[in-house]
């Protein structure tokens, strides 16, 4: 007979907010489950509680224990306590690993911040198709040059905890990848500030040293970054398992449904609720915990 494959739930306070026993032992006892045992990785912050006595699959673990936190700001994170800490990261860049959506930046050079933001708005969230969309929204950006595509570099924030994240996951072996449905102008000076081993992404036509309007094919979209995981993953002879995978928007969801551990981070509707893992209050770290790493771990 085979053994029952154990689960653990991992919970996380948000930024600003603090974890104890007794959030714990609530949301825990409103989800009508047994813990077997605590875990701390981070004092106050987070916590593996493995379950015991389930009775439950995955899925009904994860939609009672969201259920039983919805009104607090905690996030939790529901998984197969084997092969937690995986080998291969691939992640998003905008509005995920960093905190703007670089049309959105490259639009205000031209006065049509808004009007982008809003076709940039309505791809993410499913509602217009994204190759369509970008190439709408990039048609508007003839004219931008090298030089003030430069300056906006200095604008880019990273996303609180990206850097612990992709230098903690490089430390203890994994391959990284930030692979986006943006611009290579940015994803590889990006990818060079947080750590990430290499970068996939969209090329923008350039002629006398400015933006032409038009995206050089084939556009890298959901499919696209489905792709590159399975690619990545077969590249290194990984299971599925050994993935994980984190984004925002609708054209990251096939890629998060490839990944052993599909993470939507402060998501789109539509894609928090399609997620296997969501974090919406906690910062990129989130991703470590639940990988089972102790704060103590963290490479800054």
């Amino acid at each position: 007979m085979s053994k029952p494959i154990g689960y653990v739930a991992t919970l996380i306070a948000g930024r600003g907010a603090a974890l104890n026993e007794r959030a714990v032992s609530g949301a825990l006892y409103d989800a009508g489950l047994i813990d077997a045992g605590r875990d701390w990785l981070a004092p106050d912050h987070a916590v593996d509680a493995f379950l015991s006595g389930a009775g439950h699959d995955l899925a009904d673990l994860r939609a009672r224990l969201q259920v039983a936190v919805a009104d607090d700001p905690i996030d939790v994170i529901v998984q197969p306590t084997t092969g937690r800490r995986k080998k291969l990261l691939v992640a998003d860049m905008d509005s995920t690993m960093i905190g703007q959506e670089c049309v959105d930046e490259l639009a205000d050079l031209v006065g049509l911040r808004e009007h982008v933001a809003a076709i940039t708005e309505r791809a993410m969230r499913g509602e217009v198709a994204f190759e369509g969309a970008l190439r709408e929204r990039v048609a508007l950006l003839a004219g931008v040059t090298l030089a003030q595509i430069e300056t906006l570099l200095t604008r880019i924030t990273l996303t609180p905890g990206a850097r612990q994240l992709v230098r903690t996951m490089r430390a203890h072996g994994a391959h990284t990848a930030l692979v986006s449905g943006g611009f290579a102008q940015f994803t590889e000076p990006v990818a060079e500030r947080i750590g990430f081993h290499e970068t996939r992404a969209n090329h923008l036509e350039i002629s006398d040293g400015a933006l032409t309007g038009a995206v050089v094919a084939p556009i890298l979209g959901s499919e696209a970054k489905r792709a590159a995981l399975v690619e990545l993953r077969e590249a290194r002879g990984l299971s599925r398992d050994a993935t994980l995978a984190i984004g925002d928007g609708a054209n990251d969801l096939e890629m998060l449904r490839e990944a052993g551990l599909g993470v939507a981070f402060h998501a789109k509707p539509k894609v928090a609720q399609a997620a296997d893992a969501r974090i919406d209050h906690a910062d990129l770290t989130a991703a470590l915990y639940a990988q089972g790493y102790r704060r103590e771990e963290f490479v800054e």
